[in-house]
């Protein structure tokens, strides 16, 4: 009984449009009695024009984009405000080519892919992202199915990929306005393996030492059973600082030792896990998030507590020199070059010196400044676990 031409059109944004309502002579209206509505607001009459006696148009010009993806409604009523007929308007823009397309598999038998929209990123329509895939020299095209509403730049495909082939992978984007594609990745599956975080990461204290600290983690579980060799970085970062630092030459190992820390301070600890090698391919996984943070902190400094740190940095820095001397020229006379023996009795050197420290710090009177000096042996008494340095001087 009622028309609205154009309808439902696509517009790019800026665009001039001029609608008519049409209505049957049989409704008795004439067009002088009838109005316009945009998205529940009345039109001005002096964007109308009366065609005929049955006929109302209406032009709209510089259409902004539209308030909503559905479209927005332009409305034609009678006098009374009943609604004769309807259309929607989408006002937007063309999709810009999608960019930064990125593809991940936790298990080398599924397919995760990310990409972003490219250009401004909205089209102010409804735009459809649709991620296809193929082999590279054979089979056909196909169709990424299960996309994250949460994450609406991304699809997952859970099964059925090949291994030791490569696939093209790509992303299409449309919208009544027109169509966009990405540009084609070319990718093998074992080339983009993940993990989960390393599990079971746990920070702790190693001994009395006040400026380490022990991390030890377990490799991620999901790849257990396939043929490769993880390397690991590890971050941390003060209790009151956002800044990280990261140490990149963990390799494989599932431990490490943080040292040069700070005494008395609590930090917090994090480390991610790369696959390398799955089942031979020459190129690293991708790194894992990092794990959640474990915080841990190092003990006090026994010298800050006895009051006695006022020796003056050069003083500092020539005894600590005079005291690494006396421990590696014990160590090459003693350890033969076995790499963890040393590690091992330089922990011992370190609590031992600290007590030593300790115990002379007690002796002076309230107050009194200490200047740190080399350790004589002759009057001091090494733990039970390892003999008392000999002075060297050829290190």
């Amino acid at each position: 009984m009622a028309g609205i031409f154009p309808q439902d059109p696509a517009l790019p944004i800026g665009s001039t449009l001029t609608a008519t309502c049409s209505v049957s002579p049989d409704l008795g209206l004439h067009a002088s009695s009838l109005f316009w509505s945009l998205n529940g607001r009345r039109l001005p009459s002096s964007s109308y024009s009366v065609l005929s006696p049955t006929a109302l148009s209406v032009t709209l010009p510089g259409l902004p984009a539209s308030r909503q993806r559905s479209g927005d409604n332009l409305v034609c009523h009678n006098h009374g405000g009943h609604v004769l007929a309807g259309s929607c308007l989408y006002i937007g823009m063309p999709p810009v080519k999608p960019v930064n397309l990125t593809c991940w598999s936790r298990n080398t038998k599924d397919l995760t892919c990310r990409w972003a929209p490219g250009g401004q990123g909205e089209t102010f329509i409804k735009t459809k992202y649709t991620l296809k895939y193929k082999l590279r020299w054979y089979g056909r095209e196909r169709e990424c199915e299960e996309y994250n509403a949460a994450q609406p730049y991304s699809c997952y495909i859970p099964r059925d990929l090949a291994l030791f082939t490569p696939y093209e992978i790509w992303v299409e984007a449309t919208n009544l306005l027109g169509s966009a594609t990405s540009d084609v990745i070319t990718l093998d599956i074992l080339d983009v393996v993940t993990t989960d975080p390393p599990s079971g990461v746990s920070v702790s204290r190693v001994g009395n030492l006040e400026d380490h600290l022990s991390v030890r983690w377990e490799s991620p579980p999901a790849l257990k059973d396939f043929l490769f060799q993880a390397k690991y970085q590890i971050r941390y970062r003060l209790e009151d600082n956002s800044d990280w630092k990261v140490m990149d030459d963990v390799g494989n190992q599932t431990s490490c030792r943080l040292a040069g820390l700070r005494p008395g301070t609590v930090y917090f600890v994090q480390v991610r896990c790369n696959p390398v090698g799955i089942f031979g391919s020459r190129r690293s996984g991708i790194w894992s998030e990092w794990s959640h943070p474990t915080a841990a902190s190092t003990p006090h400094s026994e010298r800050v507590l006895s009051g006695s740190c006022d020796s003056k940095s050069g003083d500092s820095n020539s005894t600590l020199r005079r005291e690494l001397k006396q421990f590696f020229g014990w160590v090459r006379n003693h350890a033969y070059g076995c790499g963890g023996m040393s590690i091992k009795l330089y922990d011992q050197w370190r609590v031992w010196m600290q007590k030593s420290h300790k115990t002379r710090n007690q002796g002076q009177a309230p107050g009194a400044m200490l200047s740190l000096q080399p350790l004589a042996t002759s009057t001091m008494t090494a733990p039970s676990t390892v003999a008392p340095p000999t002075p060297s001087t050829d290190v």
